[in-house]
């Protein structure tokens, strides 16, 4: 039986990591708990991680016994909060650290024969760990495969007879058994390259459908290519209730998501309001302490989507009013709310279009904190590329909104694009391909 010996910043990922490892042993050194102390008073998703840990060892201690001693978990593994250190560790890793004291007690534990594997999302201190002859491991229970994530659109070679039959019947049976719901497909004549069609794949009829709002243009927006077609279809379909668009930066994903929510809220009266966040993480280094009310600070790290917003409400040309008055009005009125992730959590939010950006920076628990506020009659966008990833302890196939993908493909309210072409410029096209 394997012993698994956890590091706090997989703890703080998934609080309830320590329940993962079904039949095997599970070790949480002493200064993991120490560490998790420092972050209980936090008001951030790292603090209730803490908290919500503590909770739970508190229930099994009162449950189960000391968990000084090993203690049974319902998946038939055992737990222990361990308070030995090994003797001494090699002099390179003298100094006095938290990180080398949980090394130090996964080496005790060797030493004394368990078959141990340390889980660290710190890859420094995995490197560290392997030194020392231990194995280990990423915490991967939430991770999915980057390279054959889904795309939400595939190529099909079809007979010519069966386009034309689609655009007259606006209907064709599917080429394939393992299309998923919403899923796009890009029908091409084996017999005459020049033929071609899009549809999407209707799961209650079991056929591909025409696209309805792929032309659309809201709010003056006219996609410029394939990938944004799709994604207006799903952005101003009201019966998809989750999309979620990846893809490379300058593709156009922020600026379509605002383009229709303005179209369904200012023009349709669709939903009651636009609710606007993204993850507060700074890229480079952070700047520390920034002055003034909330709604000041935020617009320090809101730059992306004023951007957008100015760009779609801009005036023309002689105009004495500015986006800028436009976007303040909207904001005054209620129209749109700008706000930072931290505070979605406990709210209930009905009829409302959320837009997540940067939603690569998020764990998946961090996600599913976000989606559950979700009320009646709301629809949530995510936008990010996983590639550009600021968050420490998260990567392209660790973060939430990947996980999100793969969790939801198949079900009837999702939909998803992945973005392959920049339409930014010319410029931040070269940039993305090259470095």
């Amino acid at each position: 039986m394997k012993t698994f010996v956890l590091d706090t910043n997989v703890i703080l990922h998934d609080p309830l990591s320590m329940f993962a490892f079904q039949g095997s042993r599970v070790v949480l050194p002493l200064t993991v708990i120490e560490e998790l102390d420092t972050f209980k008073r936090n008001n951030d998703e790292r603090g209730r991680s803490a908290r919500l840990v503590a909770r739970k060892l508190d229930q099994l201690r009162q449950s189960e016994g000391k968990l000084s001693e090993w203690v049974d978990l319902e998946h038939g593994g055992k737990l222990k909060v361990e308070i030995q250190v090994c003797d001494g560790l090699p002099k390179a890793f003298s100094a006095v650290s938290k990180d080398n004291e949980i090394l130090s007690c996964a080496q005790y534990l060797k030493k004394q024969g368990e078959n141990v594997v340390f889980i660290s999302k710190d890859i420094n201190l995995r490197i560290k760990a392997e030194a020392l002859g231990l194995e280990t491991q990423d915490y991967e229970k939430e991770k999915v495969d980057v390279d054959d994530l889904y795309k939400g659109w595939r190529e099909a070679a079809v007979a010519s007879e069966d386009i034309d039959r689609f655009y007259k019947d606006k209907r064709l049976e599917a080429p394939t058994a393992d299309l998923v719901p919403n899923e796009f497909v890009i029908l091409k004549a084996a017999d005459a390259p020049s033929k071609s069609a899009l549809a999407r794949y209707d799961a209650k009829s079991l056929s591909l459908a025409p696209l309805v709002k792929a032309d659309s243009a809201p709010w003056g927006i006219k996609p410029l290519n394939m990938e944004q077609r799709f994604a207006l279809e799903l952005l101003l379909n009201k019966d998809i209730q989750l999309v979620t668009l990846v893809g490379l930066a300058g593709s156009g994903k922020t600026m379509l998501a605002l383009a229709a929510a303005l179209q369904h809220t200012l023009e349709e009266k669709v939903y009651r309001r636009i609710l606007i966040a993204r993850p507060v993480i700074a890229v480079g280094h952070d700047l520390g302490f920034l002055p003034g009310t909330k709604e000041e600070k935020l617009t320090n790290w809101m730059g992306a989507i004023y951007d957008n917003l100015s760009y779609l409400l801009e005036k023309p040309k002689g105009s004495l009013e500015t986006a800028d008055m436009d976007i303040q009005m909207l904001i005054e009125e209620g129209a749109i709310e700008i706000e930072a992730v931290t505070y979605l959590r406990g709210r209930s939010l009905p009829n409302l279009l959320i837009i997540i950006d940067d939603a690569q920076n998020l764990t998946p628990h961090e996600i599913k904190t976000i989606i559950s506020r979700a009320g009646q009659g709301a629809k949530i966008v995510l936008t990010g590329d996983p590639h550009q990833v600021d968050n420490y302890y998260l990567d392209a196939a660790s973060n939430g909104l990947t996980n999100l993908v793969e969790r939801f493909k198949g079900q009837q309210l999702f939909g998803h694009v992945t973005f392959t072409k920049s339409e930014r410029s010319v410029l931040a096209a070269l940039a993305s391909d090259l470095l």
